[in-house]
């Protein structure tokens, strides 16, 4: 069963679910990506999607007339995703839950703030995340894709002061064309902070950049029909989850959000995000919380996921 975290609100009657499934649709990706809610425990310690990702595209030719057509297979391959649970706890004294809350309620400050860091844990693995390297991680766009097809550089491409950008405004458009036609299309351009400053400043010298307000007021900056998404920091942190070397180069990703392309998967029949809120009806006089997220995110086909490399944000040392 597909589902997107909007659908999985309509289908939640608890009002605190509700407000932690808002604070994650403030992922302009997370409220974007559809999950495939079908993951079964197999046994042992993993939750396992298996799919099969699409490496080569089909061909299609003419043919004269007693003959055949030469055969040509798409070639796919298998690979496992491993779901990984995310989230984290937080404690509350009774005392503090019960009798502090005129200025704040502390379960649901506690719960957003838990909330923010797991998104930033997500946009961490989509991007950089390697099973190899940590077996909490589950693997990301940048592990899939390095050195595929749509792995593109072109060349450093200059964005580090107003007057480079006025110079390579066209250039980077260029780069940034070249990275979606390699692709089956791009409904997400995924990047840093300075790579989104600089972006909005090469609107004013190429076409096809516009704005638009999402339900609740905010920006959203767009680059044809994709969305320019700012994947924020690392948690507990002020690293941008796309680094930006000592040269002051970055990378710019793009994915096609869909069940055939990039998408996420959750357990079967869950509910996508789960809270477990302190019971203070309990003995005891401190009582904890928890946030949990159990996902993992998949690449169906190679061209669904691009990366355009050593574009220069930071004038470096």
């Amino acid at each position: 069963m597909a589902i997107t975290l909007a659908q999985a609100k309509m289908l939640s009657q608890d009002k605190l679910t509700h407000f932690v499934i808002d604070e994650f649709v403030k992922s302009r990706l997370i409220n974007a990506l559809v999950f495939d809610n079908t993951v079964k425990p197999q046994g042992g310690n993993t939750l396992a999607y298996v799919y099969n990702r699409v490496l080569t595209q089909p061909t299609a030719s003419g043919r004269t007339l007693n003959t055949e057509y030469s055969p040509q297979e798409a070639d796919t391959k298998q690979y496992t995703a491993n779901l990984k649970p995310m989230g984290g706890s937080f404690q509350v004294d009774r005392v503090i839950a019960r009798d502090e809350t005129q200025v704040v309620n502390h379960v649901q400050f506690q719960l957003a703030q838990k909330v923010k860091a797991t998104i930033a844990l997500f946009h961490d693995n989509f991007i950089n995340g390697d099973s190899d390297t940590d077996a909490k991680d589950f693997d990301g766009i940048e592990k899939v894709i390095s050195g595929s097809a749509t792995d593109l550089d072109l060349g450093t491409i200059d964005l580090s002061t107003a007057n480079a950008i006025e110079t390579n405004a066209r250039a980077f458009l260029y780069a940034l064309r070249k990275l979606v036609g390699s692709m089956d299309g791009a409904t997400h351009i995924l990047v840093n902070n300075e790579t989104y400053v600089a972006f909005q400043a090469v609107a004013d010298f190429i076409p096809n950049v516009r704005y638009s307000r999402d339900e609740l007021g905010n920006e959203i900056m767009h680059y044809g029909v994709a969305e320019i998404v700012d994947m924020g920091d690392k948690p507990g942190t002020v690293l941008p989850v796309i680094d930006i070397d000592e040269n002051g180069l970055t990378s710019m990703y793009a994915v096609r959000i869909g069940l055939d392309g990039v998408h996420a998967v959750s357990p079967d029949g869950s509910d996508v995000v789960e809270t477990f809120l302190p019971d203070f009806t309990t003995p005891g006089a401190v009582k904890t919380g928890e946030v949990e997220a159990v996902w993992a995110s998949v690449v169906k086909a190679t061209k669904s996921a691009g990366v355009l490399r050593n574009i220069k944000v930071l004038t470096g040392e």
